[in-house]
């Protein structure tokens, strides 16, 4: 009689082990904050007259359409304007502007660069 329960437990076991779970693969759900179309604007800048740092940056996205500008103040002392724009499979289109005249110190005006001495405080 043990052998028989032995034997239907045994049968029983092999049967559950070769189950295999049930598992459900599909696509990721849709979030509804990717649903739109693009669209923003945004500007920065920095004028730092001390430093020498003049630069900056703007742009307007409506759907496939983006256009912008950014401005550097260059080592030669010209300010770099390129103004941009992307119309959906058109590519970035660029226009690069300068304003001012470039200006190189005499050799005299030259100074070697000497890096500022660390302060502990």
């Amino acid at each position: 009689m043990n052998a028989k329960i032995f034997l239907l437990l045994s049968v029983v076991a092999v049967a559950a082990a070769d189950r295999r779970p049930s598992f459900s693969y599909s696509a990721p759900r849709h979030s509804s904050e990717e649903s739109g179309p693009a669209k923003y604007n945004f500007q920065w800048a920095v004028n730092d007259a001390p430093s020498g740092n003049d630069f900056g940056h703007q742009e307007n996205r409506d759907n496939d359409n983006t256009q912008g500008s950014y401005t550097v103040q260059l080592p030669d002392g010209r300010l770099q304007t390129v103004k941009y724009y992307v119309d959906g499979d058109s590519g970035y289109i660029a226009d690069v502007g300068y304003q001012g005249e470039a200006r190189y110190p005499d050799s005299d005006e030259v100074r070697s660069y000497t890096p500022p001495r660390p302060k502990y405080g």
